[in-house]
């Protein structure tokens, strides 16, 4: 009997420690748990430049032709010169960095119905052109080569003469694309002639003598990254005095 009531005694104490551990555990709050460390904030990318612009340039023409009857282009005639002041002026606009400037190169010749009917009217020509700062600086030379023998040699014919059907005699042979860098401190070029040398059928010809045109330009382009425009200053607000008391 006495072994019993201690069997129930400890069976009861072993119970009452497993309850005690029990609660304990459910009673007690867990660690909160470490918050996540933060990302880092993404770098705003870099502002794309702007696109460079491309437009016709200020063309200061000496001895204008005139305007193609095909091409509707504005021709204009390259003289032989010395100084930049003698020659074709085309002004860049303010740019950021370099610039590029672009015309299209034709040879100079005087049409004759009579000449091409009679076979007679075969020439080559090789015309030499400079592009001059205007401080007389040579920045390149340019070589325009072409022959003709028909008027399907011609680049284009120019209206407002006094031939057939209103054309002018003169016209353009060939086509020679310039592309000339320009840098950031240049706004305006000169260009003029330098030589000109014909070969024709029973003579050759070298021409040096200034004021002479043995050229033509068309299609006088340019491409420049603009120069940002200045930032408007703060207006500050003005400051306000007080109250004098009397």
């Amino acid at each position: 009997m006495v072994r019993r009531t201690l069997l129930l005694a400890g069976v009861a104490c072993i119970a009452a420690t497993l309850a005690f551990a029990q609660t304990a555990g459910t009673s007690q709050k867990p660690a909160p748990a470490k918050p996540a460390p933060a990302k880092p904030a993404p770098a705003k990318p870099a502002p794309a430049p702007a696109a460079p612009r491309i437009e016709d340039a200020l063309v200061t023409c000496p001895s204008p032709v005139g305007t193609g009857e095909t091409t509707a282009r504005v021709f204009c005639d390259v003289p032989i010169g010395r100084t930049p002041a003698d020659g074709i002026t085309v002004t860049v606009p303010p740019h950021k960095g370099p610039a590029v400037l672009t015309f299209d190169l034709h040879n100079r010749q005087t049409y004759s119905e009579e000449q091409v009917k009679a076979r007679k009217a075969y020439a080559r020509f090789t015309a030499t052109i400079g592009v001059m700062t205007m401080d007389n600086t040579l920045i390149t030379r340019a070589v325009i080569q072409s022959e003709f023998r028909t008027a399907a040699d011609l680049f284009d014919r120019i209206g407002g003469g006094a031939g057939p059907g209103g054309l002018k005699a003169v016209a353009p042979t060939g086509l020679e694309t310039i592309r000339i860098e320009l840098a950031a401190d240049v706004t305006q070029v000169s260009v003029m002639g330098e030589k000109l040398a014909v070969r024709r059928i029973d003579a050759d010809e070298m021409f040096t003598g200034p004021g002479r045109p043995i050229a033509l330009i068309s299609n006088v382009r340019v491409e420049y990254q603009p120069v940002p425009a200045p930032k408007a200053p703060v207006k500050k607000a003005p400051v306000k005095k007080a109250p004098i008391k009397e």
